[in-house]
């Protein structure tokens, strides 16, 4: 059995020492999990899923928290501390994460943040970040669809948009004049693939695209009024940023849902309101 440094493994309880338990690690050895991320009421035999890291000393060592981000993901790090040797991100346990200078894009500076690629270092062997993302996310074509959901993580603003790490494998761009809410580097939400180009670039959208976008939100805007007594003070006269802080969709989408359930007969459209038609109250 073979471990994964800077990752979850599910390994066994071998031994129960006065300082913590020690798990089977295989060609490893036995890996210790210290006393204070012992589980209640762990015993030998146990199996636990706990994340691997080098402590202080350089030795492999097991914990029950959850990093922010494991070896092979990208992230939106803070910085704790510097030294001369470079730069050190709080990532969730007790050992930061290590960027050396010559994997900083700028000087990184105590209490910013950056975006990371999180990797293990082939010389020294330890987990370390760098922000020279564009090195880490793949070349290769995209197998992805049109109109597929994906995660994304906003990487940085350009002057065409934003641009955004797909999957935590791929570059994708959302274009300014197609986002209506506030975006921000390091923010994690959901995407759409709007086009993959023929040289492998990735166009992002924030919303579905054509009717199926249309009839989800037509189905979304008909159970809200129903859950919110039967009428709403927005119209399609209302401000986008309203619409977006209510409902998460552009104008656009709101106007053609609202004119798919007037269509529909299902609401009638006030001066300042949407109401639904007397059937639908009953």
């Amino acid at each position: 059995m073979s471990v994964q440094l800077g990752k979850f493994n599910q390994l066994t309880v071998v031994k129960q020492v006065d300082f913590g338990m020690y798990l089977d690690g295989g060609d490893e050895g036995e890996i210790l999990l210290p006393t204070r991320y012992v589980p209640e009421g762990c015993k030998i035999g146990d199996i636990l899923n706990v994340f691997l890291y080098l402590d202080m000393d350089e030795r492999l060592i097991a914990t029950t928290q959850t990093p922010l981000a494991q070896v092979g993901q990208f992230a939106y790090l803070q910085v704790s501390w510097v030294n001369q040797f470079g730069a050190f991100l709080h990532w969730g346990l007790m050992k930061d994460l290590f960027v050396p200078f010559r994997e900083q894009k700028v000087k990184m500076q105590i209490g910013q943040k950056y975006i990371v690629h999180v990797h293990i270092d082939e010389e020294s062997y330890r987990i370390v970040a760098s922000a020279k993302v564009e090195r880490y996310l793949s070349k290769e074509k995209a197998n992805l669809q049109p109109g597929e959901e994906v995660d994304i993580l906003i990487w940085q603003k350009t002057n065409l948009g934003y641009k955004a790490i797909i999957n935590n494998q791929y570059s994708g761009l959302l274009y300014e004049n197609e986002v209506f809410r506030t975006l921000e580097p390091g923010m994690q939400t959901t995407a759409f693939i709007k086009q993959i180009r023929e040289d492998g670039k990735i166009d992002l959208t924030l919303q579905r695209a054509g009717m199926e976008r249309i009839a989800d939100f037509s189905k979304t805007l008909l159970e809200y009024i129903q859950t919110n007594g039967g009428r709403i003070l927005l119209n399609d006269k209302s401000p986008a940023d309203e619409i977006y802080a209510t409902f998460g969709v552009s104008k656009k989408t709101f106007k053609k849902g609202v004119g798919d359930l007037y269509k529909k007969r299902l609401i009638d459209l006030a001066d300042n309101s949407i109401v639904l038609v007397k059937s639908e109250k009953q």
